[in-house]
């Protein structure tokens, strides 16, 4: 069954993206068709917004952009929300994970992110090849562009206002000791964390995720939970899933995100799924 929303929210990574990290031309259109017909769509991704430009064809827009999981949210340039972390806990959680030696990149608010220089030798190492086979395409190409050329090697921590923490670790083992220390680290002081592969880890504000993302925005627009659906295909899409009234996963999602959706695509994010689908939103309103 496909319903005829008012609202449409869709993830990147994994659902709008293919594992080149690209959304299709296809894509694009389908979005602009659906906007044309007043149906407001918006994506909420966990990528921090300087990462998404890179990824999407010219001309894509939509009506607004929830990124970092929740922390921030913008109409075009201008920010309806943005949440931040902590200096404290950004400097406690450097100091941790330089002595678990995991991969690190802190997403600044409107400057690149930031790895300490310190830190280089440890970071660059995660990432060498050949690509552990249980690593995702999509993740182990971005981790290498963001070694090359998107991080800002660093003295020190550099801005007050943070968007998110992103971590990565080669073995399975090695983040899952990580993500035991985050939660040790919690009891002390109060954050969110989430993820989007067996191999990661992010860090939020406390009681952020994409869910209170769409409620900010969907306040800012004027417009009910009521007749919202939303796509996505891994666990940090799940608030996101259980928030909107009409939740859809990917063909290429685990079975525990399809077996709490109402409906699953048909293709996969490499066969433009999402586009096969919301066309069929489309013919619904045309």
């Amino acid at each position: 069954m496909v319903i005829q929303p008012k609202a449409i929210f869709l993830d990147m990574d994994g659902t709008i993206l293919n594992h080149n990290n690209k959304v299709s031309i296809y894509t694009k259109q389908i979005i602009d068709d659906l906007r044309n017909q007043g149906i407001f769509v918006f994506v909420a991704t966990g990528r921090a917004v300087d990462e998404i430009d890179g990824a999407v064809p010219e001309g894509f827009q939509v009506d607004g952009v929830i990124t970092s999981n929740g922390m921030a949210g913008y109409i075009g340039k201008e920010a309806v929300f943005e949440h931040s972390l902590s200096l404290e806990l950004v400097e406690k959680i450097i100091k941790k994970a330089r002595e678990y030696k995991v991969y690190y990149e802190l997403f600044p608010y409107e400057t690149s992110r930031i790895t300490l220089k310190h830190d280089q030798p440890h970071v660059e190492n995660e990432i060498r090849d050949p690509k552990p086979d249980s690593v995702g395409i999509n993740e182990w190409l971005s981790r290498k562009q963001a070694i090359k050329e998107e991080i800002a090697w660093r003295d020190h921590i550099e801005g007050s206002k943070f968007s998110k923490f992103y971590f990565f670790a080669r073995t399975k083992n090695h983040i899952n000791e990580w993500k035991s220390e985050l939660e040790q680290l919690k009891q002390e002081i109060d954050f969110t964390t989430s993820i989007s592969s067996e191999h990661n880890v992010e860090v939020m504000v406390s009681n952020v995720n994409k869910a209170t993302g769409i409620k900010q925005m969907l306040e800012r627009f004027n417009l009910s939970a009521n007749e919202t659906l939303a796509i996505g295909d891994s666990n940090n899409d799940l608030p996101m899933l259980q928030y909107v009234s009409y939740a859809v996963a990917m063909k290429n999602a685990p079975e525990h995100i399809k077996e709490v959706v109402d409906e699953t695509t048909e293709f996969t994010c490499d066969e433009d799924g999402v586009y096969h689908y919301l066309k069929k939103i489309g013919a619904l309103t045309s």
